[in-house]
């Protein structure tokens, strides 16, 4: 059942005022997010490192300038893929490091802690439930 105009017109306002109040939940809805990007340029630059290496090896048998270009292909697509892909993983955490430093104890989130300092806790509260 098709909108009639005035309801085309309202829904259109709505989505405005949604997505002038609330940016990140509209990215989230429309799933064009942050880490998708990176995710989806990490894997291009894949399939361009793997076209520069196609270049570089049909270049050896007619043209060293081919080759040099599959090189250079290479080479940017390598550290485009590089970037993105540390970036997919700092985008993703950029929402949940502060609920993480608030629920972790101590000053330093639990993530991060060492083996020795998660031994030590809970050697200390198993010492605390005993009473001794």
């Amino acid at each position: 059942m098709a909108l009639s105009d005035e309801e085309q017109r309202l829904l259109e306002q709505m989505e405005a005022a949604l997505a002038a109040e609330d940016p990140k939940l509209v990215n989230a809805l429309r799933g064009t997010g942050v880490r998708r990007v990176h995710r989806r340029r990490a894997a291009l630059a894949g399939v361009g490192f793997f076209a520069g290496l196609a270049l570089l090896v049909v270049g050896i048998s007619t043209n060293p300038v081919v080759s040099v270009l599959g090189f250079v292909v290479m080479v940017a697509a390598a550290v485009t893929a590089i970037y993105s892909w540390q970036h997919v993983g700092t985008s993703a955490d950029l929402g949940r490091s502060h609920d993480r430093a608030k629920t972790a104890q101590g000053s330093r989130p639990a993530d991060n802690q060492g083996f020795m300092d998660k031994m030590e806790e809970r050697w200390r509260k198993r010492r605390d439930e005993s009473g001794f």
